[in-house]
Parts: C-alpha cells; structure tokens; sequence
C-alpha cells in the first residue's frame, strides 16, 4: 500500500517491534559499552508500556467581545495541526531525512538501531541514537511533560537503560496509533528553531504560509532543521542561516536519493534562496491591540481562583493550554477611548491620562485606554505597567482621586436619612474640634484638631447635599464627614469596591472624603457603575468565556451584589447630575441624555480625575505624572500641545470623558435614570436652611472648590 502523495512505501509491520528489540538485544556484546546494554537489557521487561501524553503546549488565544483576536500567551508558540493540514511534501521530507524506513519498520528501525549500536561499541560512548521518528516522538513527549530539572535530564540522558525505557514506550505507542497518526503527533510536537514548536508554526515563522502550503524547498527546510534546530536558528544569524541552507539540500538529495522527487526537482529548489520571512511571534501584551486591558486579563487569570486552583496550574492552563479566552472589552468603545485620549494628551507628555469604561449590572471592562503607548523603550516615552489598573493587575500604586470620594460621603448621609435640601453653613475653613471628632473603624481618634481644610477661593455659606456636591466644596463635606461618621462613609466606599491601587489597607484619615487613597480607572469606574446599576455593584469583569483545545466552554458570570438601596443610589445620581448643568462640568456640558459625575482635584494639582456614567456605562479618567504626582504636578505645564497653569478635572479629565461616552454611546437607545423619591429624599428634614440673606447663593456655579490633600499636608480642594 503507498503512503499518499509519496512513494514510501507502508509495509507496516505490527508485531515487527519485539522481533526487532530481540535482535537487537541480541547483539554481541563488545568491551565495556556491550557489556553495560546486555546489563541493561537483562533488567528491564521489554514489553510494550503506555506512554502517558500529555498534550503539547499551545498557544492561548485571548478575543475582543466580539471574537476578534487581540493577544496570545504561550510557553511554546505551537498550534497543532490534523495529519490532513500537513502538505504532502513535507510529511515527505521529514520521513526521508529522519527515518525513510519509518512505514516499514515497528517501534525502531533495526538497521539504524544496528548502526549506530556498532559505532557506539567501537567509541565506547552514545554517539549516535538510530532513532526512529517513534522514538523522537517519545523523547521528546517525556523531555515535554518533565517538571524538574532531573526529569529531564533523565530523557536526555546518553545511557542504554534510557535507550530501552523509550523502546518499551515506543512499542506501546506503535500498537495505539496508525503510522499516520504518529508522523502528525511527532509533527506537532518537534521543535524547529526560532522560537517556532510543532509544523505549523515552523511554517508561519519561517515562511509565513500554513504548513498545508509549505512548497518543496521549504519543507526540505523544515525537515532539516529538526535535527539540531539551536545550530541552524535563522534567527540567530548569518552561520546559522547558512547551515540551515547547507542542511536544506542535504534533505533534498537524500529525497531524490530515494526516489521521492527527480534530480532535476532537487537541483531546482536547491537553487532557490532560503527564503527565511521571520515573520514576527504573535503574542504577549507588548504587542497587543490593546495592551493594557492584555496585562489586566493576564493577570486576572493567574490569580484568580476561578481559573484554576493554584497559581501553578493557573500559569500553566494560560501557557500551555491552547485556551481560547473571550472578553469584555468593545473594539468600538475603546477606540472611542483611545481618540479622545489623544485629543487631549499626546503620547510624548509627561503626565499620562488613564481612562476606563465599564457596564453598569455585570461590571465587564468595556475599554482601558492611555495616552502612553506600553513597553520598555523610555526613549519612546514608554510605560511598563498597567496605569489603568492596580497593582494585582499589573498597575503601579494609581493617582489620588481626590473630590471623586466626596460622592461616598453624600451616599452616605442619604443612608443616615439626610433629605436633599438639608445642609449647613460652611466655612471658609474647616478644623477638627477635637481628636476624637474623627474616628476610624477600630474606634481610633484620627481628627487633628491642628490641621485646617480650606476651600481655596470657596464660598463659604449655606450649602445643601445638592449644592455643597454640586460645587465640590471642601469646607462642606468635611463637615458632613464629621456627622455622618468616618467609618460609615469608609464602609460606603468599601460597599462600592474601593480599594487602594497598591493593594494596602484604606487610610482611614479625616480626610478621607476628599481623596487621599490612590486609586486606579478600573476600580473607580466600577464603584461609580454600581450608581448607575441602581445600587447593584459588580467585580470589575474581564472574561466571559474559556474554551479549551478539545472545545469545551466555561462560562463566567458576572460576580455582583446590590450594595446600596436603589432610591438611595437614584437620589446620588439625580444629585451628581447636577454637576454638568450647575456645578463643575457646567463649563463643558454633558451628553444630551442622562449622565451625572464628578470632578476631582488633588492638593496642588498633584492629579485631576473625573468619573461618571450613564445607565448605560460608566467612565473614569485619571492625569497625573508617573515619575511622582506629589514632585511633578500639573501646574505650569503643556499637555496636548495646550499650556495650562493648573490642571483641574473639569480641564481635561472631564473632556475626555465626555467624548468618549458621546462617541462610545452613539447609536445606544438613550435611557433615563429613575427620578429621585422626592416623598423621601425631597426638602429637607433637620438642616433646612434658614432665612436667606442677599449675600447667600447657594447655587452660584462660579464656586471654586479647592483641592484634595494628602495626610500630613493641608488640604485644599480643586473640583
């Protein structure tokens, strides 16, 4: 029977592996070396044994929401391939250089076997192996599926007793698979050199063509370079380049030699150029469509336990798995991302601006942008971490997100029963009365009696939950802080996914409420989601769906649960609605439907944010400068090519946001929030306001806040 597409011959003997390992063991023995095989050979029960296989390493596909491809992970760039998607051709050349007897013989070819025993019993060493592709095939799967480094130095080690554990082995793999079978298994699974494991992807890295393309010359190439791929590495250079070339045609007469292709097919392609493409290895975050939502994914998977129960089995599921992973992120709204972005900041600058996007009621990351493209070259003004996340997501320690946290204060004065028309006088500075005026959760006295928050230009006066948001007033939610509770507004925070980017504890200071936790986009956007959900707040969410190499789908739900009432989160949203009509953003305006959000300024402009969303999505964007928001701030600085003398969140954080959420939200049907309960949030209750005199204005826009400061510093709120 012909083996299809060549003129090998299938003689195919089954039961020929026992006679064969008989004769071979029969071989006199000669000096030392003889004496070690019998040895060897009289130890061991030369029967077929089952080799276990675990599947070779695979390349981990990760998609866009809608299936596209955005990045691959890999410990060997491999992707296996069926016996049929192999050219002829090279199934061709690889039997001829390798094992032209391959269809004839059993587990090993004897007359190979007998060779290179005969040179090794006149060296006194293992100079040569006889191998048949088999027993390739073998090696290399227990050199694959070895953990240790004594592993595998065990199945590569030059010894008899080594030789005939892989006989035994290949003898089993002989009775289980077909011939055809084997040559595609050991296809797979061979290494070529540069980087490129298994035919395929040998095929697309050398050649840039599938390995069902593969033309003459190119499989001879491949055939060639298996026998030492280190030595002939293209990639390396110009000597290994020229042994792969001198190799290629080594294959080439050996093919003709034998009768698989004509001397004129062999002098014709070995007039041919090595045609060596290096087309570029696919994959990792560096080269990502989107590398900073790649690094998030990343991470997500190796430490999250839904993916695995160890961060061993984690790593080794994402490298080696051949997973398909589908995620949240939106081509559509993360480019909507990306050119607002670079509206406003240019890749060159500085500070950096960091933006994310997520669903309100399932928390899936929609986009992570930023204005500095992700890698290592500081030349190119790089950035090599994620600055749209934290820390467990390969972020740095984030930026302070400043009058941003003020929303967790009104929410939860509205949980204390407070009404929207209730407010107070404040002043044009704020100071503790006593220390134990501030208390943290473990009842620790944390006010600081000499410690005074100003509002910078404020005004000071009458101030409603409405108005004292509305204009971001300093002096104000300090106050409020003070009756509402330290710990209950942390706990609010908390409720809503706060947490520090750099995965410490939240600093439970006095001034808390006016963002002094660094903080990252994707955290932030998310707790101002659960707003928009109506109360229902969601773990940030990254991946939907993992497929496996053998098909199988898991799905993952969205991890939620309602962390505020939903009056209480519609009152905030009808109140932070407020701030594009009548309060910060009124300068830029909203989106012509529904929105609401906040501005946030940190002590002397070391950051500026701003955060808000619609029923439909939720935003937040972070400036600050990386090399140190506290020693390079945003005062007297050109960003976007634009000079300014200080960068408020209202400057352009909050443009930022607003074309992206116009651009990310065109053609969604607009949705209305629930109006705010006026039977139990309207007017007020304990703080109505007093008579007003002429000089009060409790809605007057032109307001400057002040800035948010750090612990030791004092603090003064911009909006």
């Amino acid at each position: 029977m012909r083996r299809r597409g060549t003129k090998i011959v299938r003689l195919a003997a089954a039961g020929a592996a026992a006679g064969v390992v008989l004769a071979a063991i029969a071989i006199p023995a000669v000096g030392g070396a003889g004496v070690g095989f019998v040895a060897a050979a009289d130890e061991v029960n030369l029967r077929p044994l089952d080799l276990p296989e675990p599947p070779p390493a695979e390349v981990t596909i990760v998609q866009d929401a809608k299936g596209g491809e955005i990045a691959r992970f890999y410990e060997e760039y491999r992707e296996v391939v069926g016996f049929d998607e192999i050219a002829e051709t090279m199934k061709t050349a690889i039997v001829a250089i390798e094992d032209f007897r391959f269809y004839q013989h059993g587990a090993i070819d004897i007359e190979g076997t007998l060779r290179a025993l005969a040179t090794n019993l006149q060296t006194g060493r293992t100079s040569q192996g006889g191998s048949s592709i088999t027993q390739q095939y073998v090696k290399q799967v227990l050199l694959n599926s070895a953990d240790t480094d004594a592993q595998r130095n065990a199945a590569v080690e030059a010894s008899y007793a080594r030789k005939l554990n892989e006989l035994r082995y290949a003898m089993g793999v002989e009775q289980k698979y077909s011939k055809d079978e084997i040559l595609a298994k050991y296809l797979n699974i061979a290494y070529f050199g540069a980087s490129a494991y298994g035919v395929e992807a040998a095929a697309r890295r050398f050649f840039g063509v599938s390995a069902a393309d593969l033309t003459l010359p190119q499989a001879a190439t491949l055939a060639g370079a298996v026998q030492d791929p280190n030595a002939t590495d293209p990639n390396l250079g110009r000597q290994q380049r020229e042994r792969l070339l001198n190799r290629r045609d080594v294959v080439l007469d050996r093919m003709a030699e034998l009768g698989e292709i004509t001397a004129a097919e062999a002098a014709g392609a070995k007039a041919t150029k090595l045609g060596y493409a290096g087309t570029g290895i696919p994959g990792g975050c560096e080269s990502s469509t989107y590398p900073y939502f790649c690094l998030y994914v990343r991470h997500e998977m190796l430490s999250n336990p839904d993916f695995g129960p160890t961060s061993k089995a984690r790593l080794v599921m994402l490298n080696r798995g051949g997973l398909t992973i589908r995620t949240t992120i939106d081509p559509g709204v993360q480019a909507a991302a990306e050119r607002a972005i670079k509206r406003y900041v240019h890749p060159s600058d500085h500070p950096v601006a960091a933006q994310a996007l997520v669903k309100p009621g399932t928390g899936a990351i929609r986009a992570m942008a930023a204005s500095r493209r992700y890698g290592t070259n500081a030349a190119k003004n790089e950035i090599s971490y994620n600055v749209v996340a934290d820390t467990a997501h390969g972020g740095g320690i984030g930026f302070q997100p400043g009058s941003t946290f003020k929303t967790f204060t009104l929410i939860t004065a509205l949980r204390q029963g407070m009404k929207l028309d209730d407010g107070f006088t404040a002043g044009a500075g704020y100071r503790a009365p006593a220390y134990s005026t501030f208390k943290t959760c473990k009842n620790e006295n944390i006010g600081d009696p000499g410690h005074t928050v100003t509002n910078d230009e404020g005004s000071p006066g009458w101030k409603t939950l409405r108005t004292g948001t509305w204009n971001s007033v300093n002096t104000f939610f300090m106050e409020l802080e003070e009756r509402v509770g330290l710990c209950e507004t942390v706990k609010t925070a908390k409720s809503l996914g706060i947490r520090r980017a750099d995965g410490r504890k939240l600093q439970e200071y006095e001034t808390f409420t006016l963002g002094i936790n660094e903080s990252d986009p994707v955290t932030v956007a998310s707790a101002y989601a659960a707003i928009a959900a109506r109360g229902r707040y969601c773990d940030p969410m990254a991946i939907t769906q993992i497929t496996d190499r053998d098909g199988r789908t898991t799905r993952y739900r969205p991890k939620c649960r309602q962390a505020l009432e939903p009056a209480i989160a519609d009152a905030t949203a009808g109140v932070l609605s407020g701030v594009f009509t009548k309060g910060t953003m009124s300068g830029i305006g909203g989106l012509n439907r529904d929105a609401a959000g906040k501005t946030g300024t940190t002590d002397d402009y070391a950051s500026a944010w701003f955060a808000g969303f619609t029923p439909d999505l939720a935003s937040a964007v972070s400036l600050g400068d990386p090399r140190g928001s506290q020693q390079h701030r945003l005062t007297g600085v050109t960003i976007g090519g634009r000079y300014y003398g200080s960068v408020q969140g209202a400057s352009i954080p909050g443009p930022i946001w607003r074309d992206t959420m116009s651009a990310a939200l065109r053609g969604v049907p607009a949705t209305s929030f629930v109006p705010i309960d006026e039977s139990r949030f309207g007017g007020c209750s304990k703080g109505c306001r007093p008579e007003p005199t002429p000089k009060e204005d409790e809605t007057d826009p032109s307001a400057t806040p002040s800035a948010t400061p750090s612990p030791t510093a004092t603090p003064t709120n911009l909006p």
